[in-house]
């Protein structure tokens, strides 16, 4: 079985094994305890953070060990916001944040705060000047993640913190997906990351605020962790987390020249061996493990399983999945096609020749998942030199199939009228029209559902 899923979770480091292990005869007491047990445990918590802290590139009194990576953004956007009450009630994201960034967006602005949303190109990035139009005289706090989850996509951290510093802003950043491979450039003020996703245990997070921060935790709080993680410190896990964070950054420049040539090599070559095929996110500013691309006419959730019957565990942040029936949030803000969507994202030592073979079982997979879709015939009624496809009851990807299969029976500056009362539609169609050079004309409200218009041009 090959493991292609490290963006959502890396295998556990055999250094993050050793350390937990050893740790858990010494660092079980508590460390806030004056005895010989307590001491050990709290020379253990104090080493773990100085060597996170010189790992991140921040003071070791301004790191902080959570429960989690989303528990960290969560105590970082409460308490910024807290902090900062007095200079006003706004907040800012870019649209493309992780999911626990935008949910604490969310409660902030059902608490009467206001959110921004900065919205990114087609590659999935910001731009500085964006955040720096974003900024009002309200602004509490801005965050921008490192790098994006789905896609891979570095942002522009530095530029950011500089418009946000100049602004007189704190600037969150969410460093999950990159911590693993380099320190965070850039005067940010606030860093938040998670431990499993560079091969340490699951439930430990690091929060970094910098001196400086005007921060007010929320919540019952007690004397562990400066106040802003209350609770027993799980000091084997923390030693554990650390030690594999030391452990990948120092083969990690090595390591990302191999990954990028592997990754390169699936971005080059899944076109070529797939018909239909979007890869997304940016082709050089990008993470090493990364690289995303959608297919036409597939089902995101059937690909998985083909994927996953072939021996590889792939993600997707496709709308075809049985839980939401949505698209992805990164997806949908890039504006790229989301139906058939696959992430792989290939952890550290990962072999060439299951990359290869990954190459050599996905043609099939896919040729597979739409020879079983079989795109229904589409019910079509002319009119003029338009003609309106009935999608209406249809999921994704039946509405663009059934776009695809009548564009050539209207003439060149003629339209077809896609109806659809499927959420992902509005995504899909546009990203096709820009794959195939078509012309979309925008949508409609239609007596069920939505109208999609499109007007060939070739």
């Amino acid at each position: 079985m090959s493991y292609f899923d490290a963006a959502s979770a890396a295998p556990l480091h055999p250094v993050a094994r050793q350390a937990l292990l050893a740790s858990l005869d010494e660092g079980w007491a508590d460390p806030a305890r004056l005895y010989r047990e307590g001491r050990k445990a709290r020379l253990l918590l104090d080493a773990a953070r100085e060597a996170a802290a010189e790992a991140v590139g921040c003071r070791p009194d301004e790191l902080v060990f959570t429960a989690s990576g989303t528990r960290a953004v969560h105590t970082g956007i409460e308490g910024a916001l807290a902090g900062r009450r007095r200079a006003g009630r706004h907040l800012i994201v870019s649209a493309v944040e992780h999911s626990s960034v935008l949910h604490s967006a969310e409660v902030f602005e059902a608490a009467g705060g206001t959110v921004t949303h900065v919205a990114v190109d087609r590659t999935g990035s910001v731009t500085p000047s964006a955040y720096a139009a974003a900024l009002r005289p309200d602004t509490a706090l801005a965050c921008l993640q490192s790098a994006n989850h789905e896609v891979g996509t570095e942002q522009p951290v530095a530029e950011v913190a500089e418009v946000c510093r100049a602004a007189g802003v704190p600037l969150l950043v969410d460093a999950a997906q990159s911590l693993g491979w380099g320190p965070v450039g850039g005067d940010w003020s606030l860093l938040a990351a998670s431990a499993h996703k560079w091969g340490g245990p699951s439930g430990v997070g690091l929060l970094v605020v910098r001196k400086g921060v005007r921060f007010a935790a929320q919540g019952p709080v007690d004397e562990r962790e400066s106040g802003r993680a209350p609770g027993f410190e799980n000091i084997p896990a923390i030693v554990a987390a650390v030690a594999s964070l030391r452990a990948v950054r120092a083969g990690a420049a090595q390591e990302a020249v191999r990954l990028r040539e592997l990754t390169e090599r699936i971005r080059v070559r899944v076109p070529e061996l797939v018909p239909d095929v979007e890869v997304v996110g940016d082709a050089g500013r990008r993470l090493p493990g990364i690289v995303t691309f959608s297919c036409l006419y597939a089902d995101g959730e059937a690909l998985l399983h083909e994927l996953d019957r072939a021996g590889f565990s792939v993600s997707s942040g496709s709308s075809c999945t049985s839980s939401t029936l949505t698209p992805s949030h990164v997806l949908k803000a890039m504006g790229v096609l989301s139906e058939g969507n696959i992430r792989v994202s290939l952890p550290p030592g990962v072999a060439e020749a299951d990359v290869e073979r990954f190459l050599d079982v996905l043609p099939g997979a896919v040729a597979g998942v739409r020879e079983k879709l079989g795109a229904p015939a589409p019910a079509v009624r002319a009119h003029s030199e338009e003609l309106v496809v009935d999608s209406l009851g249809k999921r994704c990807p039946i509405p663009v199939i059934e776009l695809a299969k009548v564009i050539g029976n209207v003439p060149a500056g003629g339209t077809v009228r896609v109806l659809s009362d499927d959420e992902a539609a509005r995504l899909d169609i546009p990203a096709w029209c820009e794959m195939r050079g078509q012309r979309y004309l925008g949508e409609e409200p239609a007596e069920r559902g939505t109208a999609y218009l499109v007007q060939r041009l070739s």
